[in-house]
């Protein structure tokens, strides 16, 4: 079987824009949410596609998330797929080895998180030693302490105080050459912690968060940066702002509900908590044909988070206090058993039709990381781009590897 290869040097730029060229052309069939339309423009293209997809139950949608490119559905899905997963293809980075991890330095981190915080760590493989690890929206700063080897030091940035200083007091405890500091990484003020000698490091720093670490980390000249993307669409515009000249240069514009495209996965929820979004979706789906009735208005009518308890009301009654929060009034005595049942049906419909949509998660995810990597590039780093675990452990399983080492880059 053939190894798929990690990306680097000129493949970024090749894979961007191959990447960037497939979504552009075929917008039009993941721009479209069906969870806000009743029936979505491309359904009139592809006839045959959408009565399959829609005759299909729950359970269905659910068994083929997994495993898209393996599901028999007519064209175009088939030859969608198997694009989507070759411009998706990249291997694993290199394994750097991991020295063993000190005694009980993984006390009271979730299992999950600890994994992945390993996986991370294994795959730093940079040419020149760090010297000065910065662990950016560190929390209480595990990945940086198990980065730490002797000769050494750390320097953790988290903006929550307790966090700060539950940090420094596992630190000490086990008597590491670390600083816990409290820092707003969005702030004028967070430049003056990064410099040549530090190597920055950020697993799973939300949207603008790591945007910024690459920015700061760059200007100040960081010998090295590696970064674990997550949550893109965590911006303060509406729209993104492409880092790299090359992705500024494309057509492809994206709005912050296209950023969240990627994120629209349940790999890590338990069976209860995906039952509960399952309940809460199909309770959503139903009230949108309320209130479409009641309104007289054929579109969708966002409505806040809800909490959980809102699934123990009566179908009726979460209907009713819903329409109250949005002002809108309920009139005559709707048939509240038949809307529920619809909600379900909708639900069904809706997963199945996502199944299309969920296609390009990963290619848009690929052209989101690949954006950060041209950008480090075009600003003299050394660049690899490559997944650091396997797919069931996060889904936000890229890493972009960044070494200044002094050398002219690759055309």
């Amino acid at each position: 079987m053939q190894t798929i290869p990690h990306l680097q040097g000129q493949q970024l730029i090749e894979r961007f824009q191959a990447l960037d060229h497939f979504l552009i052309q075929h917008q039009h069939l993941w721009r479209p949410r069906p969870f806000t339309q009743l029936r979505l423009e491309w359904e009139t293209q592809h006839p045959e596609l959408a009565t399959w997809l829609r005759n299909r139950t729950l359970e269905q949608a659910e068994a083929a998330q997994q495993h898209l490119e393996q599901l028999p559905a007519p064209a175009p899905f088939p030859q969608l797929a198997a694009q989507a997963l070759q411009l998706s293809a990249v291997g694993e980075l290199p394994d750097a080895g991991l020295h063993p991890a000190g005694h009980r330095l993984d006390v009271n981190v979730p299992g999950r998180k600890w994994q992945q915080i390993e996986a991370f760590t294994r795959r730093l493989a940079f040419c020149q030693p760090p010297r000065h690890w910065l662990d950016w929206c560190s929390g209480k700063g595990h990945l940086g302490r198990r980065l730490l080897q002797p000769g050494q030091h750390l320097t953790c940035l988290e903006h929550d105080a307790e966090l700060v200083t539950a940090g420094q007091a596992l630190s000490d405890h086990h008597h590491l050459p670390a600083r816990h500091l409290r820092q707003d990484v969005l702030a004028a003020d967070s430049a003056q912690h990064l410099d040549q000698d530090k190597s920055a490091v950020a697993l799973h720093a939300c949207g603008e968060l790591h945007v910024r670490l690459l920015q700061l980390a760059s200007q100040q000249g960081c010998r090295q940066v590696a970064i674990a993307p997550c949550c893109y669409n965590r911006i303060q515009g509406s729209t993104y702002q492409a880092l790299s000249t090359t992705a500024r240069q494309s057509s492809l514009q994206l709005s912050q509900a296209d950023l969240g495209l990627p994120l629209n996965e349940a790999v890590t929820s338990s069976a209860r908590v995906r039952r509960q979004r399952d309940a809460s979706m199909a309770r959503r789906l139903g009230f949108d044909l309320l209130q479409r009735e009641q309104r007289g208005v054929d579109d969708y009518l966002s409505t806040p988070s809800l909490a959980i308890s809102w699934l123990e009301k009566p179908f009726a009654q979460y209907c009713r206090d819903l329409a109250a929060l949005r002002q809108v009034s309920v009139s005559g005595e709707p048939d509240w058993t038949a809307l529920e049942a619809a909600g379900w049906q909708r639900l069904a419909a809706v997963r199945n039709l996502e199944l299309v949509r969920n296609l390009f998660r990963r290619p848009l995810e690929m052209w989101l990381v690949l954006d950060r990597a041209l950008f480090l590039q075009e600003q003299g780093y050394a660049v690899h781009v490559g997944v650091f675990c396997d797919y069931p452990l996060t889904p936000r399983n890229l890493l972009v590897l960044g070494e200044r080492d002094g050398s002219p880059q690759n055309p």
